[in-house]
């Protein structure tokens, strides 16, 4: 029989081992303190594996044409998040999205992002490990920019100007950070630590920015963000920049989660409170109080990189913060970098008309980055 001192000294042993290396662990680097990413699911509710039985038996149960319609979502969309989404697949509304598609497709026009990549946010970041939601809007509409992520493009694309204005917001946070090299814009390592950047609109015309809005997209992304904020319940950050990602997060529970609010990153209104917003260090502030220093997302984008640790001097949010105040730092909209000064200077002159006349702009600034970033319109 085991002798019950033993036992008891041996849990304080444990305990004490697990005390120290807690704080090692906060005295290291930053790279050091997040770690590399943790392959177990945050959640224990994560792939089952009665699961792929569960999809199988759906499958089974759809009409041909279903099948036919929703042969993309079967394939390609992560089974973490068709378990929550299943429904909503076979609704009256999807199906008509799907058939849109299917007419955009047959008519020869050009879809970005490719086809097979519309659900690579599922992918990389599989509903169980979500700790971060970033809303975006419509998906850059050229060559090599959209690929299922907000905010990311493929190399060779350099960030365009929100990303670039994102990376100034980190910096500030953060000033370690350096963006990746070759003025890159790919944020799939943020996708795949646990940082959804989901688009409202998935998918879009070449060329043609918000051609696909208002066709069933939106009542989807919306369901998925329900999903989220239902699933997740040892909470989630909500980061939401600009009206229109406001109105998406307006049904989160701010007792469970915590919702970031501010103007949107975009040359139009980042200078109105977006870089002062410490919505990067607020964000890993509250992450470790819900899931300890294990918990925060690491936002290099860099392999050699060591970014500072959050500070203990600035409070957490407790439920939300709303719109940020403007910063007393003035900063001009930034064309991007492969801009002639002609190009610079009308984009300037389109940028002060929408902000000032066209409400339309100035609830979604993607659908005007989106052209200012078109070779073929500019």
């Amino acid at each position: 029989m085991t002798n019950p001192a033993s036992q008891k000294r041996s849990a304080n042993h444990l305990a004490s081992s697990a005390s120290d290396a807690k704080r090692s662990k906060a005295n290291g680097s930053i790279t050091s303190f997040f770690g590399a990413p943790k392959s177990k699911p945050v959640d224990a509710k994560a792939s089952s594996p009665a699961l792929s039985g569960a999809k199988q038996k759906w499958i089974a149960s759809l009409t041909p044409e279903q099948k036919e319609l929703l042969k993309l979502e079967i394939d390609t969309l992560d089974e973490s998040w068709l378990v929550q989404l299943k429904e909503e697949l076979v609704s009256p509304e999807f199906l008509n999205l799907k058939r849109f598609l299917l007419n955009e497709k047959k008519s020869g026009a050009q879809i970005f992002p490719p086809e097979n990549e519309i659900y690579s946010w599922s992918r990389h970041t599989p509903l169980h490990k979500v700790k971060v939601v970033i809303v975006g809007q419509d998906p850059y509409h050229n060559h090599n920019q959209a690929h299922g992520l907000a905010f990311s493009v493929r190399p060779p694309t350099q960030a365009p100007p929100s990303l670039v204005n994102i990376y100034r917001g980190i910096k500030v946070d953060y000033p370690s950070f350096q963006p990746p090299p070759n003025k890159g814009g790919l944020l799939t390592p943020w996708a795949e630590r646990g940082v959804l950047m989901l688009n409202t609109c998935l998918t879009v015309r070449a060329h043609q920015a918000n051609s696909h809005a208002n066709k069933g997209w939106e009542r989807f992304t919306q369901k998925a963000i329900d999903a989220v904020a239902r699933v997740r319940t040892r909470g989630v950050v909500f980061l939401a920049w600009g009206k229109p990602a406001g109105n998406r997060v307006a049904g989160v529970n701010r007792q469970k989660h915590c919702v970031l609010q501010s103007v949107h990153p975009s040359p139009l209104s980042a200078h109105r409170g977006f870089f002062d917003n410490g919505h990067f260090r607020k964000t890993n502030e509250w992450l470790a109080e819900r899931y300890g220093a294990d918990g925060v997302i690491d936002w290099s984008l860099t392999s050699k990189e060591k970014t500072d640790m959050p500070s203990p001097n600035i409070k957490s949010p407790s439920v939300s913060v709303g719109e940020s105040k403007p910063s007393a730092e003035k900063t001009e909209p930034q064309p991007s970098e492969t801009s002639t000064v002609s190009k610079a200077t009308e984009s300037a002159k389109v940028s002060d008309e929408f902000e000032e006349d066209d409400d339309v702009f100035k609830e979604d600034p993607d659908v005007l980055e989106a052209l200012m970033m078109d070779p073929v319109l500019n």
